[in-house]
């Protein structure tokens, strides 16, 4: 049936069919075709075979970014490149896919999201799943380095349930951190987590205070060896380990079910599993598992607590020990991690369990969501992580099958970070404080009968402000009306204004005019200086303008998200 409807547009498309020439036995199915397409039939028909007509829309999962969204997302870009750069990093890039051998079976459960291209020129390809496993291949193709402090930021994509106004998106941004080389232990690991907290702390994305946001973190070696110690069959460990990494958004009951009944572990297997990764905290619970004669004889658990140990120690150091959770539920299911694993969140960017637990269950009530669907209104669906990575050791040797060289690296979802900043913004009321350009002056000119627009004097004041590094543009008409120019300089946010008049001119001066003022305000009208004087006065008036307004911008990010998240029901 559906080649039938596809012969019957096809008809109306080329050869111009009218609905009144198709039989009456085919016209229901005429317009049912027309009508699954989102087309009008005869309006279609009188398009000709040279317009083929289609929705006009973005694909799902994926979005336009313009005006002040660029400027937040900007900053954002800004704000982690600065911390990568403070602690060394190099940038690289890398197509945007790859040979499809090259992303298959290092993704774990999730390779099923890689979005696979079809063969051109011979050649099987998939777009990019992440940052992290092109990077393992560059590593493999360049032998000569051997160590280096890369970062990397550019588009990702996964065929995942979209959910568009949280950030989770099909094509997303990530930007990644990664040090590869062989350094004394958890050294390179200790400084990655000291990026997160730069990079979300007071001064960088101004996420700060007790609590504002979380680092999780395990160790494959540790949650490997608990699974060992209460009997999974090692080929079943990266399969328990994908279920064991829900439990942060489902409850225990339904994680055991899928590993029970859907990945055959007996039952007191999983019980035994639940008595471990229920705990988290701190030194304390590396203190409990060495109590436990069960963990001690386990060589991978004895080594990851060493490890586990080692890294608290240098993060006391660094001074961010407090914003660490040693969490047992971790696992982080990609395939290619081998040691410690971390995981960031905020508050508001995912439910708590018992929460998330009960918006789950009345989710899955009220309907069940197709893979396809935009889910940013389903209750269930978190933020999630905003940051995530861990060590992997072993991936470059996949590519190379020589010497391995160990690396360990934090990719930051840029989508997910702008997701949260943007509702904190529209929550405490400071959105406008975000200007879509960042041009300072508009130069403006007015006159009376026989005004000839004063084009090339405001030509010349602009060079005059361009040249002394000031941003400005001004009106391209020849005579353009004031109430236009100051309605152009209002839509986009401009500060300043530099007036031009007949009368001032003859004596070589301009008006300098702060844009939103009140009434009464003493320089309400403008300030009339030499045009001599005109840079170092523009100057000196942006820096007293944008000395506060900074402040309340940066300080923005410092709102608890759960202020701006709980409006959108997480």
């Amino acid at each position: 049936m559906r080649y039938y409807y596809s012969a019957i547009i096809r008809l109306a498309r080329f050869n111009s069919t009218k609905l009144s020439s198709i039989k009456p036995i085919n016209q229901h199915i005429y317009k049912r075709a027309f009508t699954t397409h989102s087309i009008d039939p005869l309006e279609t028909a009188e398009m000709g075979k040279d317009k083929v007509p289609y929705q006009l829309k973005t694909p799902k999962g994926t979005k336009d970014w313009e005006g002040k969204d660029m400027v937040i997302r900007d900053r954002i870009f800004n704000t982690i490149t600065t911390v990568f750069k403070r602690h060394g990093g190099v940038t690289i890039d890398t197509p945007v896919f790859e040979l499809r051998p090259i992303l298959s079976g290092k993704y774990g459960e999730d390779s099923k999201l890689i979005y696979d291209l079809s063969d051109q020129g011979g050649e099987l390809c998939s777009l990019r799943y992440d940052l992290t496993v092109p990077f393992a291949r560059w590593l493999a193709m360049n032998p000569s380095i051997q160590s280096i402090k890369r970062y990397h930021i550019a588009k990702v994509y996964r065929r995942d349930q979209p959910a568009m106004t949280k950030g989770r998106m099909r094509e997303f941004y990530q930007c990644d951190f990664d040090v590869a080389g062989a350094y004394d232990r958890m050294v390179p690991d200790a400084e990655i987590l000291r990026i997160v907290c730069e990079i979300f702390g007071e001064q960088g994305l101004g996420w700060t205070g007790e609590g504002r946001f979380n680092i999780k973190i395990n160790h494959r070696k540790v949650l490997d060896g608990i699974f060992e110690v209460c009997g999974v069959p090692k080929e079943k460990i990266r399969t328990i380990s994908s279920a064991v990494d829900k439990l942060d958004k489902s409850p225990w009951e339904e994680v055991k079910k899928e590993m029970v009944d859907e990945k055959g572990l007996p039952e007191e297997v999983a019980d035994r599993i639940w008595e471990f990764v229920q705990r988290k905290g701190g030194r304390d619970v590396m203190d409990a598992l060495r109590q436990d004669s069960r963990v001690m004889a386990n060589a991978n658990l004895v080594a990851g607590l060493e490890d586990m140990d080692l890294l608290f120690t240098y993060l006391s150091a660094f001074g961010v020990l407090s914003k660490v959770e040693f969490n047992l539920s971790l696992a982080r299911g990609l395939d290619y991690y081998t040691g410690v694993i971390f995981e960031v969140v905020t508050e508001g960017s995912a439910p708590s369990s018992t929460t998330g637990q009960k918006l789950q269950k009345t989710a899955k009530k009220e309907k069940t969501a197709e893979f396809d669907e935009d889910r940013s209104n389903d209750p269930s669906v978190g933020v999630g992580s905003v940051a995530a990575g861990g060590r992997y050791d072993e991936l470059v040797g996949m590519f190379s099958g020589k010497a391995q060289i160990p690396c360990v690296g934090i990719s930051f979802g840029v989508d997910r970070i702008f997701s949260i900043t943007k509702a904190r913004m529209e929550a405490s009321k400071t959105a406008s404080a975000i200007r879509p350009t960042e041009v300072d002056v508009f130069i403006m000119a007015f006159g009376g009968k026989g005004f000839t627009g004063l084009l090339t004097e405001r030509m010349q004041v602009a060079k005059m402000l361009w040249d002394a590094g000031i941003k400005a543009e001004f009106a391209y008409k020849q005579k353009p009306k004031l109430p236009a120019q100051f309605k152009s300089a209002e839509q986009s946010g401009i500060p300043f204004a530099v007036i031009l008049g007949e009368d001032e001119q003859a004596q070589g001066k301009v008006k300098i005019k702060e844009m939103g003022l009140p009434e009464g305000h003493p320089e309400k009208d403008g300030v009339t200086v030499d045009i001599g004087d005109l840079v170092g006065e523009v100057r000196e008036r942006l820096r007293r303008k944008f000395e506060g307004v900074e402040e309340v911008v940066d300080g923005v990010n410092g709102l608890s998200t759960q202020d701006a998240e709980g409006k959108t029901g997480e």
